[in-house]
């Protein structure tokens, strides 16, 4: 009887071994597949990124590549901080929610309320429309004459000046049509209902209650520790361009590290910043007047990936580009975060989260 116990005992105990080598054996298999993809994308010498993958909060695989400044020679940092350019659009959207809970706004305001003199269909126009980029509103990247602006240091007010006139697009809530114009209004309306900047709501209301301590409003003048510098590439890279914040403002204009944006992802999926109901409606996938989905909430694209829910933005601006994906039902997030417009991390960024996906240790 005691052999028989004896023997049972070890047969679990050899089954735990082996069971707990696959795990470690089969998480450093998904490690080296993320190396070797990452590092036929980013050179050694030249301009990098920082990618980052975190299962249930927990950081999977964090690693730098390439360079954070090719003049000093500087390689590249897992703490480096990036301009992450249309991600700020999450962070805009759940300032709106955030003053909606207080009371301050409505989704289904017009935003004649907030601008009265906005012409054409502007009583038509919601924040919801805004927020979801169904508002018709001509994309003011699209405008000529934004060249000979882009230096100027402008208010939100002439901002929006600049592409108010212009003749729209559609019917507000007819068609989907991404658009940095309508973030621009939001940060204006995030001010004119905070009574504060929308830099210093941002920066206070979400990044200091967050210990998000490395993420700022950017600054061309500021001193901002660990700044991977910006590149682009012609027949070799360049520096990249010099664009006033002031432009972009709400709909592009923070800085971020990916321990950062993890932050951020656990406080959206904890709840820190928002209720649950008013969190689902940033998640929610709205329909246009006739029905047809969307596929985008407040700040996020709802999408699939291998067939699981995914909630993904990317974003861009003068040398540097960025890609966030979180699938919700395997909690799994990838950010990755790249300093040259020459090198978008956002196929990447999916194919790295289908990989963390498909890992068996994601499974158990």
């Amino acid at each position: 009887m005691k052999t028989k116990i004896c023997k049972g005992l070890r047969k679990v105990l050899l089954a735990t071994v082996v069971a707990g080598s696959q795990f470690s054996l089969n998480a450093q298999d998904l490690s080296s597949r993320i190396d070797q993809k990452l590092e036929e994308k980013f050179t050694e010498n030249g301009p990098g990124a920082v990618f980052l993958v975190a299962k249930k909060g927990d950081i999977i695989y964090k690693k730098a590549f390439g360079m954070a400044n090719l003049e000093l020679q500087v390689p590249m940092e897992t703490n480096n901080v990036f301009d992450i350019g249309s991600m700020t659009k999450q962070f805009t959207a759940v300032s709106i929610l955030m003053l909606m809970e207080e009371g301050k706004l409505q989704l289904n305001d017009e935003i004649t309320k907030y601008i009265p003199d906005y012409p054409t269909q502007g009583n038509l126009i919601t924040i919801h429309h805004l927020l979801n980029h169904t508002s018709g509103i001509k994309n003011f990247t699209s405008v000529k004459g934004l060249n000979a602006i882009a230096n100027n240091d402008m208010t939100p007010l002439e901002v929006i000046h600049f592409f108010k006139n212009e003749p729209m697009d559609f019917t507000p809530g007819e068609q989907f049509k991404y658009n940095n114009s309508g973030y621009v209004i939001l940060g204006h309306i995030i001010e004119k209902t905070s009574g504060m900047s929308y830099a210093d709501f941002v920066e206070q209301r979400i990044f200091k209650k967050l210990d998000m301590s490395s993420s700022h409003y950017a600054s061309h003048a500021s001193v901002v520790p660990n700044r991977a510098s910006g590149y682009h590439k012609r027949e070799a890279y360049i520096n990249s361009r010099h664009i006033s914040y002031s432009i972009p403002f709400a709909s592009g204009s923070l800085m971020s590290t990916v321990d950062d944006m993890l932050k951020w992802e656990e406080a959206i999926k904890n709840h820190v910043l928002l209720s649950k109901e008013t969190t689902d409606k940033a998640f929610a996938n709205y329909r246009l007047n006739n029905g047809e989905l969307t596929n985008y909430g407040y700040g996020w694209h709802v999408e699939t990936l291998n067939g699981t829910k995914s909630f993904e933005h990317g974003g861009s601006i003068f040398g540097y580009k960025s890609m966030g994906v979180y699938l919700p039902k395997e909690d799994i997030y990838v950010i990755g975060l790249s300093n040259c417009d020459c090198n978008s991390p956002t196929k990447i960024t999916r194919d790295i989260a289908e990989m963390a996906l498909n890992s068996m240790d994601f499974g158990k």
